[in-house]
């Protein structure tokens, strides 16, 4: 059983195939966190219940101990504010009287096997085979009447849980949740690093890694969404912890809003970690008998290193978080008009882009943005959802069988959460966008934000999409959000609860996307924010791929995509190759295999060379599509240490192959280069397929290969494969 519980100690035992979590119902009912690391056979750390009696006049509970007990220096399992504890707290709620003080203490738990969902929000889920187990704690303020239920799910056999947190209010005055995590973990030391992923629109999710120190620090998103400059990521790193070794802690918030991952280190040099809906304009009123569910955290441990996190996570949202008929079945190999055509086309111009695409093998064209209203730039329209007959006289349907007749599917790209000032939606509903009274709105990219945490809102474009996806001609759809929330309130909401608007949004966002995903099932989604602006395991619910960058500059997406691959797996990745002059094509495309793959250029402007190039990429990737989507990721060489070289691996789940791939940003007049590589069985001989040679897995993953020669120039690239040899051992 992953979830045991002790009687004897009060303790709870969680157990992943790698990892241990124990929790601790302490005396007087506190709820402690004693243990989160390696997997060991113990219910009960005796000496982490207490650290020390007093930080600096640490308020203590005279009930507990000769010297008292003191939640301020204690491992709280959920640190509530104005109860003792000083440190950063997971949990605030005003009550009737006014102040915040919370003070939760055990009442009961239940343990059951697989796993519940989460109301209106999207998160894990548990499937056959996988060990999944669920422990929820209940806890209660018993002065206010708050209850709280504290939610653990430990996939056994993944090396993955899940933490989430339900607030009920269960007494007879309104509350106010002014601030509530969805997980607080306390560990006993401070030497770690924090290691995050940073960017701006156009260069996502970049690694940083600082070490930790005395007081607070972390990564917040303030914008409405999880954002370009910020991801929902972070992970607590041994100091010695490198891709290939040391004890890694990471964390990653199933949410598409704001956020805030911190960490406080305290005099004690012990850290708490904190991660859930940023408490900055944040609140919550529940009347009585009401219920607040947060979003999930997906938390890893494992002593593997930062690689080894990834894979974890990887093999993890590739088989309980992605879902639908795309989780599995092939994905059609697409092509997108944007960076081919951006505002000006027309239906023949689109059946053109068909018909040369349809040669070269692809199998899906997706119109972009432009195609409704009278939208010829981004000035307008957004919001009117109906074909612009002056570019598509005979609408949709028509282009769509015109293009189906070519041989390739149709898909077309959407920005629902998004108002045009010149648009008939914004002329007849005026008070429809986000907006403060009083205050003159902020356009970005000449564009309001809809409130979608109205109803009728809400009803409005799913009328107006669903016109057009029930006609059955839509085989794709792009849903890209291209601003940030400014001015963030609702006419639709009383002034004492317009702090509920942000969080209201994207619960608005969510429910259109599950009825979308429920009604068109067959419909591939592709979600996408000026690029990766929220590229966050929340849309991946809804969405099997996300686009990764609106860069889609070969050398410039190594960084993308190696920062990317920290956390999310390679078939969530939307990469493509494009026109962008800075290598040939062959480097855009094994760059772009590293991912869903497609294309976003004029097929009828390449020339005879460039086809050719392109129909041995497309032949490249059907033969390597499983191999990339579920086969093990190692990045060998990081554009992030490395000025001149990029070098990755990925093995098969059978270990029978290996596909690594070589990118040289800049020649090194000395470019000396020997990579070991991973995952192989050192009892095996492989098989370099273009040379013939053969290695031993032992010899490939310890001596290595010398790559001095390999793709030396600048802007140059190669794929090499390793085979093993079906004798499968030396003789």
């Amino acid at each position: 059983m992953p979830i045991i519980y002790d009687i004897e100690h009060r303790t709870f035992k969680l157990d992943t195939s790698d990892s241990s979590y124990i929790i601790k119902i302490y005396e007087e009912n506190y709820v402690l966190n004693l243990y989160y690391g390696p997997k060991i056979p113990d219910t009960y750390v005796p000496d982490r219940e207490c650290v020390c009696p007093n930080a600096s006049f640490s308020p203590a509970n005279p009930v507990i101990g000769e010297h008292g007990f003191s939640p301020d220096t204690a491992p709280m399992e959920y640190g509530t504010f104005g109860a003792g504890d000083f440190r950063i707290s997971a949990l605030s709620v005003k009550n009737e009287n006014g102040d915040n003080v919370t003070d939760i203490r055990y009442t009961g738990h239940k343990i059951y096997g697989g796993k519940p969902g989460i109301p209106g929000l999207p998160s894990t889920y548990s499937v056959d085979g996988d060990g999944a187990e669920t422990l929820e704690i209940y806890a209660e303020d018993i002065v206010t009447g708050l209850k709280i239920t504290l939610y653990y799910t430990v996939f056994e056999n993944t090396g993955v849980m899940t933490r989430r947190v339900k607030a009920e209010n269960c007494g007879k005055d309104p509350l106010v949740i002014e601030r509530i995590f969805s997980l607080c973990l306390n560990l006993p030391g401070m030497d770690y690093d924090l290691l995050s992923l940073y960017g701006r629109h156009c260069k996502e999710r970049s690694v940083e890694r600082r070490p930790l120190s005395h007081g607070v620090q972390g990564v917040e998103s303030r914008r409405g969404a999880s954002g370009h400059c910020q991801n929902p990521f972070a992970a607590i790193v041994e100091k010695s912890a490198d891709e290939n070794g040391g004890e890694v802690y990471g964390f990653n918030f199933v949410y598409s809003g704001n956020f805030s991952a911190l960490a406080e280190c305290d005099h004690n040099h012990t850290t708490r970690f904190l991660m859930g809906i940023c408490p900055e304009n944040f609140g919550w009123t529940l009347l009585p008998d009401e219920k607040f569910d947060t979003p999930e955290v997906v938390m890893v441990f494992t002593t593997g290193g930062i690689g080894e996190m990834s894979r974890i996570f990887h093999r993890f949202y590739n088989n309980h978080l992605i879902r639908g008929k795309y989780k599995d079945e092939k994905r059609p190999l697409l092509i997108n008009s944007w960076e081919a055509a951006y505002f000006d086309f027309n239906a023949d111009k689109l059946v053109d882009f068909a018909k040369e695409a349809k040669k070269l093998g692809i199998e899906l064209l997706v119109m972009d943005d432009g195609w409704f209203g009278h939208r010829n730039n981004d000035k307008s329209s957004l919001g009117d959802w109906y074909v612009n007959k002056e570019k598509l006289p005979g609408g949709i349907e028509a282009l769509a069988d015109r293009v189906n007749a070519e041989g390739l599917k149709f898909g077309i790209w959407y920005e629902p959460e998004m108002i045009s000032p010149d648009s008939e939606l914004f002329r007849e509903h005026p008070d429809w966008h986000v907006h403060v009274k009083g205050r003159e709105p902020m356009l970005g990219r000449n564009q309001y934000v809809l409130d979608f945490s109205r109803r009728d809102v809400r009803e409005n474009i799913w009328e107006q999409m669903d016109k057009v996806l029930s006609t059955g001609r839509i085989d794709y759809l792009k849903w890209d959000f291209n601003r940030n929330i400014a001015g963030a309130g609702s006419a639709h909401l009383p002034p004492d609860r317009q702090k509920e608007f942000l969080h209201r949004f994207i619960l608005g966002t969510y429910e259109i996307m599950e009825r979308l995903v429920t009604k068109y099932p067959d419909i591939l989604f592709e979600s996408c924010s000026g690029g990766g602006g929220r590229f966050d395991p929340g849309m991946l619910y809804y969405s099997p791929q996300i686009w990764a960058s609106d860069n889609t500059d070969p050398i410039e997406r190594l960084g993308i995509q190696f920062g990317t691959s920290v956390c999310y797996p390679a078939s969530s990745v939307g990469a493509h190759v494009s026109a962008c002059p800075r290598t040939g094509y062959k480097t855009k495309g094994n760059v772009a295999l590293w991912g869903t793959f497609g294309y976003e250029l004029d097929p009828c402007k390449l020339s005879d060379n460039d086809k050719d190039e392109i129909k041995r990429q497309i032949k490249l990737y059907h033969e390597t599509y499983d191999l990339i989507r579920r086969g093990d990721l190692y990045r060998l060489v990081s554009p992030f240490e490395n000025p001149y070289r990029a070098v990755w691996q990925i093995v098969s789940e059978s270990r029978d192959c290996a596909m690594v791939s070589v990118v040289t940003m800049r020649h090194e007049e000395y470019p000396h280069l020997i990579v070991r590589l991973k995952g192989l069985k050192e009892d095996s001989l492989y098989r370099e397929r273009e040379s013939g040679r053969v290695y031993s897995g032992a010899l490939l993953m310890n001596a290595g290969i010398n790559l001095t020669y390999t793709a030396n120039s600048d802007g140059d690239s190669a794929v090499m494969f390793f085979d093993r040899e079906k004798s499968g051992r030396r003789e």
